[in-house]
């Protein structure tokens, strides 16, 4: 670790194939949008030896070579990853986005990693929505570091945000989030800010000067021990309270001095463990400067104190069918079993999918089996086929430099795998598996769309199959009951990259339309109809009479039909033909064009004729008797209501309560979730909940969770109605 009395920065460069797991780290880093992730990476892969210079690699190709929300801002939308060799090992850093609308990056991220790096900047503090990414990885037991960005900024202050991230991550024990060092800081500059010029460990009382432009080691003056006393002094009894041995407590406190070497080993098994999460420092690399602050400090936490895949517990895994398969944790000769974590389109090599492989060894042109969960409802297919694996390759900015082999516990890029998609299975094809699929957010802004010429119709399909194939956080849906094709997507921006990547990469031009709930109508009171279908235009005729009676039904009933028929008024291979024609009838609508419901129809009488009645006709007479029933009625417009969920901070309770209560919401209860936080739980009609999901974060500031499910259909208040039977007389 970094804060070893031997600390050197080791030989780097480029990524290659690491050879055993032991020698691998896989991290990804967490932080809110504009923490400084992606620069925080290139300047990791600058000190690696990685680019010559920030942000470039050594072939001139940018470093983060990210796809864009808008080009003018340069928002990163992808999980991104690039491998470094630092001391003999090999390290995959994974960027994630720092914007809500592509948690699924994120999640990929955290299901590729063994550990997580919470970046957070100095100038911004804790969002809620980190807090909340922090407690999903303790949830799971990830181990997790905390590196402070930004102390060039004004105000910055390093202790201050040590005591918030205590506050914010530290839970009941906010002496298991301490620092391992203390910036250092040069002389004033004109407005009175001091710049950070080096690090002085906690544990070994070296100061670590980076200053010209590259870390340099030299013993602290007298006068800056004191300065550092209380805090090494704290970080001792934090690591202590951690150790395995149960008689240092004792010793430390008997007065007795506690050798380097097993503080840093007892803290180097408490941060794999997930018990102990130090707080670090760091700052780019200045212009011509070889490596920034802190980064040689992070480089050796991850391959000191991070764990190995070696100790993450082997994944759920079944057999297609479902019968349950014991695993061996990360074993390079075990059977193969590795995981699509995200899928891409390259314009030059097609489908290129990153793999993170849990077990055996991947290997190029090998045949492998792709096991896949489906998610029909978001638009996938089940996958159960084999493939032909590519080129496997490690990326880095733009290029992709090929690999030999991928073993249990590394990552790679493979070329090729045409069929299968985020979050599907590799294994051996003589011997199939599948992993337990990683908790994807439900997708709950719709974006509806249409092709906007006929040659944009033809591409259409494809370019949205491919589109939900590379994020499982988007769901397609073919509305049969409004004609509509709807995009459900996570918030406004991650519409604006569906539309992007949709004309940009597969060609295809959409036009955004307004987006149509299902709604549904229904008959107030009873009603009685006469339909008379009766016409000679030479030869056969068509002859058909028929009177209904229509009454409503409680809700869910559907459509029910009741021959009451005597006499043979109707004859009995005709009762179908009126059953098909009014039930027609009823999906079509009576009033503004969307399905009756909830209505019983009964056929009393009619009359035939023996030559000109047929089953046309009688179909015909239905749906007239129905129409002239629905005339001389009341018809209620019905709209789906659903159960809505709301997870939020105490804080936004009542904020929240009042916007659905504002939306003709009922809150039906609310209970405490733990943590700070409230369950409200409501019936809002769909109609009011289109855009819930942009609503709330802003309401919450990015806090609150929302989830949603139909309920039932309801009649919707008179004025509402009128204006939108209005809106179907114009159309």
């Amino acid at each position: 670790m970094g804060d070893k009395a031997n600390a050197h920065p080791g030989a780097a460069g480029r990524a290659t194939a690491a050879d055993h797991p032991a020698s691998v780290r896989n991290v990804v880093l967490v932080g809110h949008s504009g923490s400084g992730k992606t620069t925080l990476v290139e300047a990791l892969a600058l000190t690696a030896g990685a680019v010559n210079r920030a942000g470039r690699v050594e072939d001139g190709g940018t470093v983060s070579d990210y796809d864009e929300i808008e080009h003018r801002q340069q928002r990163s939308v992808q999980l991104s990853l690039v491998p470094v060799d630092w001391d003999g090992y090999k390290i995959n850093i994974l960027d994630t986005p720092g914007y809500a609308d592509f948690v699924g990056e994120l999640r990929a991220g955290l299901r590729a990693a063994d550990a997580a790096l919470f970046v957070v900047s100095a100038s911004d503090g804790v969002d809620g929505s980190t807090r909340m990414v922090w407690e999903e990885c303790a949830a799971v037991g990830m181990p997790r570091a905390i590196v402070v960005t930004h102390l060039e900024a004004a105000r910055a202050d390093f202790d201050e945000m040590t005591r918030i991230c205590a506050e914010a991550f530290g839970g009941d024990d906010p002496d298991a989030v301490l620092p391992l060092y203390l910036p250092l800081h040069g002389e004033e500059g004109p407005d009175g800010h001091a710049p950070v010029t080096g690090l002085i460990g906690l544990l070994s009382q070296q100061l670590f000067d980076y200053s010209s432009g590259e870390r340099k080691e030299a013993e602290p003056g007298p006068e800056q021990l004191p300065l550092i006393e209380e805090a090494r002094n704290r970080l001792i009894e934090g690591i202590i309270a951690e150790s395995e041995d149960e008689t240092l407590m004792d010793r430390y406190l008997g007065g007795a001095e506690i050798d380097l070497k097993t503080l840093v080993e007892d803290l180097e098994r408490a941060v794999a463990r997930g018990t102990f999460f130090p707080v670090l420092a760091a700052a780019p690399a200045a212009e011509g400067a070889r490596q920034g602050l802190g980064t040689v400090e992070l480089l050796e936490l991850i391959t000191g104190g991070f764990p190995t895949p070696l100790e993450r517990a082997a994944p759920t895994v079944t057999t297609p069918d479902g019968a349950a398969r014991e695993m061996r944790a990360c074993d390079p000769d075990g059977p193969l079993l590795a995981e699509v974590v995200k899928t891409a389109s390259d314009p030059y090599v097609g489908r290129v999918s990153l793999v993170r492989v849990f077990s055996g060894t991947l290997r190029p042109d090998a045949t492998v089996h792709v096991s896949g969960h489906g998610l029909t409802d978001r638009g996938h297919e089940d996958h159960d086929v084999d493939e032909r694996v590519g080129a496997l390759s490690a990326p880095f900015g733009k290029q992709q430099r090929a690999l030999t082999h991928c073993i249990a516990g590394d990552l790679a890029c493979v070329a090729k795998l045409n069929r299968a998609e985020t979050g599907d299975t590799l294994s051996a094809k003589d011997d199939p598996l599948l992993m337990e699929p990683w908790q994807m957010p439900d997708p709950l802004l719709p974006l509806a769309i249409q092709a906007h010429s006929k040659a944009d119709e033809d591409k259409l399909s494809q370019g949205l199959g491919r589109l939900v194939a590379e994020d499982p956080t988007m769901r397609l849906e073919q509305n049969q009951n409004t004609h509509q094709v709807v995009l459900w997507c996570l918030g406004e921006a991650h519409a604006d990259v569906a539309l992007e990547r949709l004309r940009n990469r597969y060609g295809v031009q959409v036009d955004v339309i307004p987006y149509k709930v299902s709604l549904r109508e229904t008959f107030a009171g009873r009603s009685a109809g006469r339909g008379r279908h009766v016409k000679q235009s030479g030869g056969h005729g068509q002859f058909a009479i028929c009177e209904i009676e229509v009454e409503p039904l409680p809700n869910g009933s559907g459509i029910e039909f009741v021959d009451k028929v005597v006499g043979g008024a109707v004859p009995r291979q005709f009762i179908p033909s009126v059953e098909k024609g009014v039930r027609a009838q009823a999906a079509k609508g009576v009033a503004a064009g969307h399905p009756l419901i909830d209505v019983r129809i009964t056929l009393l009488d009619g009359k035939a004729h023996s030559v000109d009645s047929s089953d046309a006709a009688f179909q015909t007479a239905g749906a007239l008797a129905l129409r002239e029933a629905a005339a001389d009625a009341r018809i209620h417009l019905l709209e789906p209501v659903a159960e809505v969920t709301v997870l939020v901070g105490d804080d936004y309770v009542g904020a929240v309560m009042s916007d659905l209560s504002g939306r003709r919401g009922r809150v039906v209860g609310t209970e405490q979730a733990g943590g700070g936080r409230t369950l409200v739980r409501a019936e809002v009609p769909e109609i009011e909940i289109g855009r819930y999901a942009v609503d709330l974060r802003s309401l919450s500031h990015g806090t609150a969770r929302f989830s949603r499910t139909y309920a039932r259909h309801e009649p919707m208040p008179p004025q509402i109605a009128e204006r939108i039977r209005e809106q179907a007389q114009e159309a």
